[in-house]
């Protein structure tokens, strides 16, 4: 490994407040570093000065000699009379960017479904983005700063991006300095991580994983006054442990350690009580989709879909973009009508909508908070206890001096917190997150994600980021083809069925409509076939073959009756059990996770069995 930068003795001040305050660091080849912070603590403004575009008051920057550097800003410098193909691969004729495979991976990784001739000024904002990046990710770089490079792209694009980081250079070549309030993208990509605050930058081995076990460790030796921010970052750390299986099977970091920082942390929700509480709150009807199709013009956005949404359900939506996740969210909570089909909502049914324009905020942009607070109810209940108004904001990361400003005044990531807060004051018992992340920085995110978990009713996110949907639901769909599917596997999943899409040039699925049980068992014909590979969907059982499957589908069925009967009174138990005793405690939850595991196997067991039946 070589020295590639150094920063020694840094200070940045603007005339309100001092940024940075002697910082000192190194960056060496092989580098892969996250940085992490709250908004406005100076994490652009650090990858400014690493990057020669902001100029400290004191201290300086040294390169190694010859040192090539990128950097993707969080603005372009795109010429907008330049085309799409010129502002990428220059001058260099088709036949020569065309013969370098990673700038034919990159080009179809990032802009393949944007014209080539296209003028940069009929472009979006999210598509400039895209081509901005592009065009840094073709030139060959020692070190890359990237500025929140996954703003504007979708899943598919985030999984692809962290893909071609991983493997960009050689081992021990190249290095990136990162801010990305992508959790799964840091955890994927990186191997280091900064945090900024304070004045500082203190830095934590790992991706951000291992930075959370790190940061749990610091508070806990912390003064009192650390306390809230360390039981909210123990939670983290319990569904991480608990909750991911990709995660949990690597261990980034010491197992040991983690267990024991958890072992009297309480599971991150509890499904059984927040369903209880969703049912008395909104009856056994919630949302119903029967045979919807919605299009615009000639093009077809949904074809004869079918949801059943039953109450206390969490699910997370995934799609590219223009894929109609937003069309899908306008039916369900009104906004939008269907051109064929119906849609069916319960008596008691109150929907609120977390939009991505800030809408409802537009009307009292010249309020002050504490008005704004003023005119809501005096107290919401959370796992067990009252707060006000001002005490959530509180929660939610505001200081009190923000009371007093306006609504027009807040930042961006402000606004968003304000938004959820009013959202939960109102008491809707169905939640539609419309790209929730945006403008909110990590430990904002785990704040909203804290809030959620205590949160009785039924919850739809769309999402791009990753971590908050397997944070947040407890099961995904995916629009593909136009229609809704079911996906088992999650992400992963969804991911493989878009790949296997891409590579045959068909849809990425045989589309049926998807459908929700009562008991949040999915219930559509396509629902996971591919799960296991697919491989039986299609052939036509004989009346020997159907009549055994039957038999076997009874007997999963009964089996897992029996085992969610059995979940549940561990939880019971686990609930009525001495909090002290770590042992006992973490037999039982061993016994729930086996139960589970099995769970889950029969889960597949009979998805594949009911396609079978009905091919």
């Amino acid at each position: 490994m070589s020295h590639l930068l150094g920063a020694e003795a840094l200070h940045l001040e603007y005339p309100t407040r001092v940024v940075f305050d002697s910082v000192t660091l190194g960056v060496e080849t092989g580098d892969m570093i996250g940085i992490v912070g709250r908004n406005g603590d100076g994490k652009s403004s650090l990858l400014g000065m690493l990057a020669g575009t902001v100029e400290p008051d004191s201290g300086r920057v040294t390169y190694r000699g010859g040192l090539r550097l990128g950097m993707l800003g969080q603005s372009d410098d795109l010429d907008d009379a330049a085309s799409v193909g010129y502002s990428v691969v220059g001058d260099a004729a088709d036949h020569e960017w065309a013969a370098d495979p990673r700038a034919r991976d990159i080009i179809s990784g990032l802009i393949s479904d944007l014209d080539w001739d296209a003028p940069v000024s009929s472009l979006s904002g999210g598509q400039r983005r895209r081509v901005a990046l592009a065009a840094l990710l073709i030139g060959d770089w020692d070190l890359l700063i990237l500025d929140e490079p996954t703003n504007h792209l979708d899943v598919d694009g985030i999984a692809w991006l962290a893909e071609h980081m991983r493997r960009r250079w050689p081992k021990n070549s190249g290095a990136l300095l990162l801010v990305t309030h992508d959790r799964w993208f840091l955890d994927e990509v990186c191997t280091k991580t900064w945090e900024v605050h304070d004045r500082i930058v203190e830095p934590f081995e790992g991706g951000y994983a291992a930075y959370v076990l790190q940061r749990v460790e610091r508070d806990r030796i912390a003064a009192a006054t650390e306390a809230k921010r360390q039981n909210l970052m123990r939670k983290e750390l319990a569904w991480l442990r608990r909750g991911a299986p990709a995660r949990t099977s690597k261990p980034k970091f010491r197992i040991e350690a983690a267990n024991e920082l958890i072992a009297d942390v309480p599971e991150v929700r509890n499904p059984i009580e927040l369903k209880k509480m969703a049912t008395a709150r909104l009856g056994k009807d919630v949302v119903d989709l029967l045979d919807v199709s919605k299009h615009f013009g000639d093009t077809t956005i949904l074809d004869d879909v079918t949801w059943r949404i039953g109450p206390g359900e969490r699910t997370g939506i995934l799609g590219p973009n223009g894929a109609g996740k937003s069309t899908l969210l306008g039916l369900v909570a009104g906004t939008l009508e269907p051109d064929s089909g119906r849609v069916k909502r319960g008596k008691t049914v109150q929907i609120g909508v977390l939009d991505q324009q800030f809408k409802d905020l537009a009307r009292i942009a010249e309020d002050r908070v504490r008005e704004v607070l003023s005119e809501s109810k005096t107290s919401f209940t959370i796992e067990g206890k009252d707060y006000t108004p001002a005490q959530l904001l509180e929660r939610l990361g505001f200081a009190k001096e923000h009371l007093s400003a306006r609504v027009k005044e807040l930042s961006g990531g402000q606004k968003r917190r304000l938004q959820l807060l009013l959202l939960l004051m109102a008491e809707p018992n169905v939640i539609i997150l419309d790209e929730p992340t945006n403008d909110v920085d990590s430990d904002m995110l785990a704040a909203m994600e804290d809030l959620l978990d205590s949160w009785p009713g039924t919850l739809i996110v769309v999402s791009h980021d990753r971590y908050l949907l397997e944070r947040v639901t407890d099961q995904q769909y995916a629009i593909l083809d136009h229609g809704l599917r079911h996906v088992p596997g999650g992400v992963e999943e969804y991911l493989r069925l878009r790949a296997e899409a891409a590579r045959s040039g068909g849809s990425a699925s045989n589309r049926s409509s998807a459908g929700s049980g009562r008991n949040g068992t999915s219930a559509g014909a396509d629902v996971a076939g591919s799960a296991n590979g697919g491989s039986d969907a299609g052939s036509k059982l004989t009346g020997a073959e159907a009549r055994a499957t039957k038999k076997e589908l009874a007997s999963i069925e009964r089996r897992m009756d029996k085992l969610n009967t059995q979940i549940a009174a561990k939880h019971e138990e686990m609930a009525a059990h001495d909090q002290t005793d770590f042992e006992g405690l973490g037999a039982l939850t061993s016994a729930i996770r086996e139960s589970q595991d099995e769970l889950d196997e029969l889960e597949m067991r009979w998805l594949d069995a009911t396609e079978a039946l009905e091919a």
